[in-house]
């Protein structure tokens, strides 16, 4: 189940925001949020939404979303998207995907800007492109992986309009 996240919620979302931040993979975040700090960086208020899919009392992922840009660019929408390590590849991060592009067709967007995807996230590259997302540039270098070393940053798109 998707449901709008609560304060509530935010206990079961940070251990893997936390995990996830600290890796280093995917988010350019600081890897010494704190509960606090991290919060204020995912928990969204309106127009934006936070979401989480719900299995029981387990919060599988989470996923941020709203406009891009305030102002003159507010009518296209970005999102983020976390998943606790043991569900990834059980469908979650489609299942939050796909509310995403849903929300934002519905809120009146015409567009879902993700304006940086690490391109060596090719599980998350695959997903954003089998639901119609396109690679529109890459910031060369723009990431410093722990793993890879400097990798470029893709900006991704999605017409709704």
């Amino acid at each position: 189940m998707i449901r709008p996240a609560t304060d509530e919620d935010w206990p079961r979302i940070w251990p893997f925001f936390d995990a996830t931040v600290k890796a280093g993979e995917t988010y350019a975040f600081p890897t010494d949020l704190t509960a606090d700090s991290g919060r204020s960086l995912w928990m969204e208020s309106p127009p934006g939404l936070t979401v989480v899919l719900e299995d029981g009392d387990s919060i599988l992922g989470s996923a941020k979303m709203g406009p891009n840009r305030p102002g003159h660019g507010d009518h296209i929408g970005t999102a983020s998207f976390m998943v606790a390590a043991e569900a990834r590849g059980r469908g979650v991060g489609r299942a939050l995907g796909e509310y995403v592009v849903q929300w934002h067709r519905e809120q009146g967007f015409r567009g879902i800007q993700f304006n940086a995807v690490v391109e060596t996230n090719t599980a998350a590259l695959r997903l954003w492109e089998s639901l119609g997302f396109t690679v529109i540039g890459t910031v060369p270098g723009a990431f410093r992986s722990p793993v890879h070393g400097y990798v470029g940053l893709h900006v991704m798109f999605l017409p709704l309009a």
